[in-house]
């Protein structure tokens, strides 16, 4: 996913399905300077990661 996209899904009042790795993940934050997204995988709080928004995938 493009960084462009995930701050479109950050910021939207929509739900998504994004998906890291397969696992379910909600967008905390996006970093558009460095390409960069914060999200919570699924739906646990304790379980952040910071990763790059190209390992991001959108579910259909």
């Amino acid at each position: 996913m493009d960084t462009a996209r995930a701050k479109q899904i950050y910021e939207s009042e929509q739900t998504f399905l994004v998906q890291l790795d397969g696992d379910s993940v909600w967008i905390e934050n996006v970093d558009e300077a460095n390409g960069m997204a914060t999200v919570m995988v699924e739906n646990n709080p304790v379980n952040t990661k910071t990763v790059s928004c190209d390992r991001l995938h959108e579910g259909k």
